[in-house]
């Protein structure tokens, strides 16, 4: 592991911490985006490099942006990389942001100042567009345990009008108001709430350790807010398309993790059962219709990582 610090300002005022792995010219777009912010010269930014191999964590510098490179020898996951970088800084706040965002002039001091607001509030999440300018939804519900299963059983869809989904697909994000859970993609919290609650979880390789901070959070009494002003450009799965088989075992895994964390031993294996008998052989026919041989062999291969994974997702450890 290795830091390499390109330049460090008098008194930052948000710590930026960005994960890469293999994010290729995205990261240096995200970075370019930070450096024409509105007040850029008093962000600390730390990129944690996952190992890529791809090159995109050479040459970072960005003039008028203090950029820290930490360089790790191995790929140790989104959650863990995030608390390294997080350990880096000392500002009162720190932005967890994806490298395949772009920031808008206004968006971080948008987002700060709905944080700076209310001291009951703990995170707040942006508006998350595409590069048409549409609005994903991607605030969330916290997840029941009934609801965790119905959604491994692609319930949701098959009953839209009965089963609610992750989420809030029924309401268009324009306005700002409290959530359950915003997306680790540009994820906002108070440092001294982040130290409380440990950062995140790192038992989660990569998905759901945004919503479990979230969960952990509000269970400290601290709201969780939408920021509809702070509008930020988001890929989506920007640097895990290459990698479909891990993607899916990782979101199936950190799923079966959060079922154990904050349901219980048994809601996790009914969501591992749900996973391994409906959802991975639905995939897989659907592969096989389309006639995808790749998406199939993937499918395949997440099951098999799934299967060897049980045994430790019961105990709660998911290593």
């Amino acid at each position: 592991m290795t830091a390499t610090p390109v330049a460090s300002p008098s008194a930052a005022v948000l710590d930026v911490v960005i994960v890469n792995w293999n994010a290729g010219d995205q990261l240096r777009a995200c970075l370019a985006s930070l450096a024409a912010s509105e007040g850029a010269e008093h962000l600390r930014v730390v990129v944690v490099d996952n190992a890529s191999s791809d090159g995109s964590a050479e040459g970072l510098d960005r003039p008028g942006l203090a950029l820290t490179v930490l360089r790790n020898a191995d790929n140790r996951g989104f959650a863990r990389a995030c608390n390294q970088g997080a350990a880096l800084g000392s500002a009162a706040a720190i932005l967890f942001l994806n490298p395949d965002t772009g920031v808008s002039r206004d968006g971080i001091a948008a987002a700060r100042a709905q944080l700076d607001a209310d001291p009951g509030t703990g995170i707040v999440g942006a508006r998350l567009v595409d590069d048409a300018g549409q609005t994903h939804r991607t605030c969330a519900r916290h997840p029941t345990g009934a609801r965790l299963i119905a959604h491994t059983l692609f319930l949701d869809r098959l009953l839209p009008g009965r089963v609610a989904p992750h989420f809030l697909l029924d309401w268009d994000h324009a306005e700002t108001r409290a959530v359950d859970a915003v997306m680790g993609a540009f994820l906002m919290i108070r440092r001294p709430l982040f130290a409380r609650l440990g950062g995140f979880d790192e038992r989660f390789f990569v998905y759901w350790e945004d919503a479990d901070l979230c969960a952990r959070a509000a269970a400290a009494g601290f709201a969780v807010c939408h920021v509809a002003e702070a509008e930020i450009r988001h890929r989506g799965q920007g640097t895990t398309e290459a990698v479909k088989d891990r993607r899916l075992f990782y979101f199936l895994r950190a799923q079966a993790l959060y079922a154990h964390k904050h349901h219980g031993r048994a809601v996790s294996l009914a969501v591992l059962a749900a996973a391994l008998a409906v959802n991975l052989p639905v995939r897989l026919g659907r592969a096989l219709v389309r006639g995808s041989a790749g998406d199939a062999g993937a499918v395949i291969r997440a099951g098999l990582m799934l299967i060897r994974a049980v045994p430790r997702l019961l105990t709660g450890s998911g290593r």
